[in-house]
Formats: C-alpha cells, sequence, structure tokens
C-alpha cells in the first residue's frame, strides 16, 4: 500500500530520522509522493533479519525522491522458487554465500561493471568476491558490507591481570593459563550452537595457519581427488589448526556443550569470561546487558610470527540484478541509491560493519577501531565455512570435533563429502 509523503523535521539528521522510521515490513510496496498506477514497481529482497526494517525505511526515503518507481521490499518469498518461476526479484541484497554464489556461477546475474558504483568498491575485496563465486567477463555483484570477526575481549580484566593483547600462539596459551590460574573462564564457548564454533573456533584456528584462498582454488582445481595423497586436503591441511583449535576449546566454560549463542551473549556481557569468539554482531545485543562494557577485538594468533596475524571476514551483503529482470533500468536507480556515500556509510556505521568503498571512512565503533589496520592492510581472510556448500555439514562437524569426536575421522568425512560433491558437480 502507498505511504504517505515524508522528510527529516528540521534538525533532524536524514540517519535519525530512517533508523526511527519504522515504517516497512515483509511484503510492503512503497512509493513516492504523486505515485500512480502508471508507476513501474520493482522487487527488492533483502532478508537478513536484523536489517529489514532499516532498509525498509530506506526503501521508504527512495519512494518519497522517486515517485516514478514503486518497490516492494520482500523478505519472506524462496529465493531459488523465484528463479526457476522465472520471476526473481528486480534487485537483491543478500549476504554473499552459496546461495547467490550459484546464480553468479549459471550467468544468471547481469553484470554491473558499467555502473559508477562499481568502480568504488575496493579492489582488495574483488579476491574475496572471486573465491565465492564469479562469471567470466561480468561484475555480478557489488559488495555492500564487510564484516571483521574475532576475538572480543573483556579490556576490564584484561587490565586487572595485567595482560597484554596476545600476537603469537605461544603468548595466547600464556594468558589462558594465567587466567585459569587466576579462576577466570579464559574463553567464553557456545558449543550449542553448531554455527558459533564453525564460524569461531574453526574459521579463526584455520585463518589464521592456512592459505585460505590458495587451499579452495586448489581443492577446486583437484576435483574429485581428495585424500591424503592429493595435493591439499582437509585430513592434511587442517590437521593441526583442528589440534591447536581442540587446545583452545579446553580452556571453555564447563558447561559449554549446553550454552548457545545468547548464553554467550549474557556471560560475556557479565563477565563470566575474558574472552568470546565472535562476529560484530555480538555486539548489539552484548551492549543490551551490559551498555557501559569496555570490550576490545583482536584477530586470533594461530603462529609464532605476529607478522601471520589475519582476521576473518565475509561480505555480509551484496548487491545484484537478476539477468531476467524486466525492470533493470529502475533496479539499477535503487541500487545507485543505496551505493551513495551518505546511505551504504551510514548504513555500516549502524550494524558495525567496515565499509566496501574506496572513499568509505574508517570505523568509528571503539571495538571495531582496533581492526582498522588489518582492513586497510587487506590482512583478512574469508571463512573456510563460507567456502563450503551448505550440502556439507561443516559446522555440524565443527561441533562434532568440540564435544569428542576423532578429528582425523571428521576431516577424511570431510574430504569424501568434497570429492562427492565434486563429482556430482
Amino acid at each position: 500500500m502507498p505511504t504517505s509523503c515524508s522528510s527529516p523535521p528540521p534538525g533532524l539528521s536524514r540517519r535519525s530520522f530512517l533508523a526511527g522510521a519504522g515504517l516497512a515490513s515483509a511484503g510492503l510496496t512503497l512509493g513516492g509522493c504523486g505515485s500512480s498506477a502508471e508507476a513501474a514497481e520493482i522487487t527488492f529482497y533483502q532478508s537478513k533479519p536484523e536489517v529489514i526494517p532499516y532498509f525498509g525505511d530506506l526503501v521508504h526515503q527512495f519512494g518519497t525522491e522517486h515517485p516514478g518507481v514503486r518497490v516492494r521490499h520482500d523478505s519472506t518469498s524462496n529465493l531459488s522458487g523465484g528463479f526457476v518461476r522465472s520471476s526473481p526479484p528486480d534487485l537483491g541484497c543478500l549476504n554473499y554465500n552459496f546461495e547467490v554464489a550459484r546464480f553468479v556461477d549459471r550467468g544468471a546475474l547481469s553484470d554491473l561493471s558499467d555502473l559508477p558504483a562499481a568502480g568504488r568498491i575496493n579492489p582488495d575485496l574483488q579476491p574475496l568476491v572471486e573465491l565465492t563465486a564469479n562469471y567470466p567477463g561480468r561484475t555480478s555483484v557489488l559488495p555492500y558490507s564487510l564484516m571483521m570477526a574475532s576475538v572480543l575481549y573483556n579490556r576490564e580484566i584484561f587490565a586487572e591481570h595485567r595482560l597484554e593483547v596476545p600476537t603469537t600462539w605461544d603468548e595466547l596459551i600464556e594468558i589462558c593459563e594465567t587466567l585459569s590460574e587466576a579462576g577466570v573462564t579464559p574463553i567464553y564457548s557456545t558449543f550449542a550452537d553448531p554455527w558459533t564454533v564453525g564460524q569461531g573456533l574453526l574459521d579463526y584456528c584455520v585463518g589464521g595457519m592456512v592459505d585460505v584462498s590458495g587451499f579452495f582454488t586448489q581443492l577446486a582445481e583437484q576435483g574429485t581427488e581428495v585424500g591424503p595423497d592429493s595435493p591439499v586436503s582437509f585430513q592434511k591441511d587442517f590437521a593441526e589448526p583442528v589440534q591447536r583449535m581442540l587446545t583452545l576449546a579446553s580452556y571453555s566454560n564447563d558447561d559449554a556443550a549446553s550454552r548457545g549463542y545468547g548464553d554467550g551473549n549474557l556471560a560475556f556481557a557479565g563477565g563470566e569470561a575474558a574472552m568470546y569468539l565472535q562476529g560484530p554482531w555480538a555486539l548489539t545485543e552484548i551492549a543490551k546487558t551490559n551498555e557501559s562494557m569496555d570490550v576490545g577485538a583482536f584477530p586470533l594468533p594461530m603462529t609464532d610470527s605476529a607478522d601471520d596475524l589475519r582476521v576473518r571476514v565475509n561480505v555480509d551483503l551484496a548487491l545484484w540484478i537478476p539477468e531476467m529482470s524486466s525492470h533493470q533500468a529502475e533496479a539499477r536507480e535503487l541500487l545507485t541509491y543505496l551505493m551513495q556515500p551518505e546511505i551504504i556509510d551510514a548504513y555500516n556505521e549502524f550494524a558495525n560493519g567496515f565499509g566496501v568503498t574506496t572513499d568509505a571512512p574508517d570505523v568509528t565503533n571503539p571495538t571495531l577501531q582496533e581492526l582498522q589496520s588489518f582492513y586497510d592492510d587487506a590482512a583478512f581472510y574469508l571463512g573456510a565455512t563460507q567456502l563450503i556448500p551448505q550440502s556439507i555439514p561443516v559446522h555440524n562437524y565443527a561441533q562434532a570435533l568440540v564435544t569428542g569426536s576423532d578429528p582425523d575421522q571428521i576431516l577424511r568425512t570431510l574430504d569424501a563429502d568434497w570429492a562427492r560433491l565434486a563429482f556430482r558437480s
């Protein structure tokens, strides 16, 4: 249904106006002042739960400024079903993972390279995009937000025990020992939720020791030949990172196997542990319990050299337009609007993300500022779990590892799963 025309009241910033408007919901059609039956209607698909209202407000504001375009904000439809029925959304804004990658690989997304916004994307991010999926000769997606996940730490506890941020594996273990001897839980873990183990312990430990990009590139080239005698394999290359992962897991809270993500946020906010392996999405939840908590962040050190420090990242949101869209001009208009510096930069500040453009400002969140230099130096890697198709239950395997399963057996299973996938492909 159409909405009334509105603009920020005097003295109220656009960002505050958008954040407070709260006008959008799944399936709501939004149009501008004076919109008519002749206005083109497009579908904008954005389903990240935490920011659906935020993007709904942006779409509303777009409608007030572009009365010739009506936008339906969809967050509930089946994406694959839309492509199968030849009725995909006109513009998508999703986490850049294998759900979107398959559409890239098949050439189902249009080329965006001629858009001015494409020329503003930080070139250091292109390898991340291409490692996930790449269609030759096309710019199929434009990154919108980058998330840097690391070790969150309680600065007050570190200061109380005169601890410095570790930069090597030995320093990290020494900190864990010091805290344990003082009766402080070094790491709060939430093994009951498999994804927290996969994106946390497993990804951090692997990314800190393995060239993730090189590994998966070689893995793809090997095809079905994956095992202990192949150039790369999970059984061979992940063995040492997994052993160190299990060492770190031993410094967790005793009830980690029965604790989930929500428990972790509450416990860390309550000072029940010194460190917490989570992404920036947890900061908002932690602040709900302890707004004044002084939280820092550092990349998990896995070697004896500080030069090896890297941060786990993922392209949290990316924009794309299907070839089948019958309203590509209007979809590009909305994409261009969303890519305006005052729009994209405000979103990333709101969502605790890092900017993806060459003119993006530094982060302002005091926790994330400790990671800015790693972003600037491109000292980051995609999490390994982001590069394994969802048909392989890697998060469940990670959970099995920290709850007692045999590491060699799990890694051999991963090799076999990958080989079967390669055979089917």
